[in-house]
């Protein structure tokens, strides 16, 4: 899957993604084969955490 690079596009792709196609992280990962480590990592780097309350890295 191609994905943005840069974290705040990643950040504003991937909320988008969950608030629209998926219903938790996990799920979104497993679909997008993308690493869910390496998506928390990435949006650590701009203190931004996955809530799953929210459904969104807030």
């Amino acid at each position: 899957m191609n994905i943005p690079n840069d974290p705040m596009m990643l950040l504003s792709y991937i909320n988008t993604k969950l608030r629209d196609d998926y219903h938790d992280l996990a799920t979104l990962c497993s679909e997008l084969e993308i690493e869910e480590s390496f998506l928390r990592e990435k949006l650590s780097s701009i203190d931004y955490h996955y809530n799953q309350e929210l459904n969104r890295f807030v």
